[in-house]
């Protein structure tokens, strides 16, 4: 069986999608009808920005998801058995499961990086990874810090989770995390605490939003973030969507569902070869492409 899979924010570069642009027809018009739906030419952004100029997260967001989308669109004609996104991502296996129109999607992410924009200026706030401990030990380990919030954001693969929180209680869970016997916990250089109870003000703005959109039923089962489960009830589609801001991304456990699912070959669209790297970490069995 064949899973399709799109990568999250972190995954941009200078020129992304240039090349889609020249090559196809159909991409070249869904990359023009993105300008005018976000109200400025994000092309230009993405063919000829600076690395700084697309780190800012409302010009990320969206320019990861377009890019994503319209690789998939360019490069396939079947519909996947099943799909899943990291974080960002699975705002682009909605529109490639068919639960999702383009447009409609592609407002929701600008909406999203917005919010969360505004989120992190409430209150600063960070994220570090950690390499080399079980994710129940990283667990523990930022239930231990007091007075602040820290949370486990990410599941990336065995050995690699990414903590969230406020920057006092980051340093303090990195400093006990090399205590555990961590290989690495570092801060990372992005704008808030995402996936974590910061985010709330941004999950009731995008509440709203995700509410007034029309979601169809998916084509095929969407394996989603905050629980790793497949979903094919637009309603319950639309409730985790919201609880993925502060939820955290189970992002291993997502893969070794769809692996006991009867998934066999893995094809990751969008910039960058991140979940290529991070499934062959957690089952080197299967196939990616």
């Amino acid at each position: 069986m064949k899973a399709y899979v799109f990568p999250g924010q972190g995954s941009q570069y200078s020129g992304m999608g240039k090349d889609l642009y020249d090559l196809y027809p159909v991409a070249r018009e869904m990359f023009e009808n993105a300008n005018q739906i976000l109200g400025y030419r994000i092309t230009d952004i993405m063919f000829n920005g600076t690395p700084e100029s697309l780190q800012q997260t409302h010009v990320t967001q969206p320019a990861v998801f377009i890019h994503s989308v319209i690789a998939e669109k360019v490069q396939t004609i079947d519909v996947p058995d099943m799909v899943a996104g990291h974080s960002l991502g699975e705002y682009s296996a909605l529109v490639a499961c068919g639960a999702l129109s383009f447009e409609d999607a592609l407002r929701l992410v600008a909406k999203r990086a917005a919010a969360m924009q505004k989120a992190c200026d409430l209150q600063p706030s960070t994220m570090a990874a950690v390499l080399g401990l079980p994710d129940d030990v990283v667990e523990e380990v930022c239930d231990q810090v007091k007075g602040e919030i820290v949370v486990a954001a990410n599941f990336n693969c065995p050995g690699q989770v990414v903590i969230s929180g406020s920057i006092d209680g980051i340093d303090q869970a990195c400093q006990l995390l090399r205590e555990k016997g961590a290989k690495r916990a570092l801060k990372l250089n992005v704008g808030g605490a995402f996936h974590s109870p910061l985010m709330q003000p941004a999950a009731e703005e995008l509440k709203r939003a995700i509410l007034d959109t029309h979601f169809s039923a998916p084509q095929c089962p969407i394996y989603q973030n905050v629980n790793a489960y497949p979903q094919s009830d637009p309603d319950a589609i639309r409730e985790n969507l919201v609880a993925q801001l502060t939820a955290t991304v189970r992002w291993t456990q997502t893969v070794r569902n769809m692996i006991q699912d009867g998934a066999t070959e893995f094809h990751e669209f969008g910039p960058g070869t991140v979940l290529r790297g991070l499934i062959k970490k957690i089952d080197d069995s299967v196939a990616i492409y």
